[in-house]
């Protein structure tokens, strides 16, 4: 009876192995299915610490790429404001300035028409203005006016006064009260600049129109021995 009872428990078991697809083990002893029951704990906080490194490390690089979308997608800044230019014209009056025209022999009249047709429109900063009288020899740039002049007596100075060249033009520099006043030294007709006080560095104003000189007028007179080409 007992042979029997143990038959037929072997047989239970053996239809509930072939029910559920499990084999029973040779000792009787059925291990769980279970993959939760059978990891250990210690890789199971493995497994979550990898988890939240992995979220920690992609957070920052997604917070990245929305920022560098959200800019290529934002509309441009203002546009910054243009830095003045140096070479801008200052305000200034267009009043005609007073200047003395004394009559010129015909040969210095031809010259100082040459070199006024030429002269810039502006020196530097400083834009053209009328004068009251001979704008075949005279010129005037800006507020307080720097003025040129054409032709007219040859200055006196004395042979141990510096001499400047600029442009291949040489001047002489003679301070006054209100002006610096240049005059030529190396051409056949004189041309005298007169830069106001409120102008630093007289000779800074002269490039302009010592190219034009030499474009205009002939070099001659006596050219002291300090001017250079």
């Amino acid at each position: 009876m007992d042979e029997m009872t143990t038959s037929s428990s072997a047989l239970d078991d053996a239809a509930r192995d072939a029910a559920d697809g499990t084999p029973e083990p040779a000792d009787g002893n059925r291990e769980s299915t279970d993959p939760s029951a059978a990891a250990p704990a210690g890789r199971d906080r493995t497994m979550r610490g990898a988890a939240l490194l992995a979220t920690v490390i992609a957070l920052p690089i997604t917070l990245l790429v929305a920022v560098l979308a959200f800019g290529k997608l934002s509309p441009d800044g203002p546009t910054a404001a243009p830095t003045p230019s140096a070479t801008t014209a200052r305000a200034q009056s267009t009043t005609p300035v007073q200047m003395a025209a004394p009559a010129l022999a015909a040969r210095p009249a031809t010259v100082c028409r040459a070199l006024l047709s030429q002269l810039p429109a502006s020196i530097r900063d400083l834009a053209q203005r009328p004068v009251t009288a001979g704008p075949e020899q005279n010129a005037a740039y800006g507020d307080p006016a720097l003025t040129v002049a054409c032709g007219g007596a040859e200055p006196a100075f004395p042979s141990t006064d510096e001499v400047w060249t600029v442009n291949r033009v040489c001047w002489h520099l003679a301070e006054q009260a209100d002006a610096a006043v240049l005059s030529t030294v190396d051409r056949e007709t004189l041309i005298t600049v007169r830069v106001p006080r409120s102008y630093e560095q007289p000779l800074q104003w002269l490039p302009a129109i010592s190219s034009t000189i030499v474009a205009s007028v002939p070099s001659g007179g006596a050219i002291p021995s300090g001017c250079t080409r």
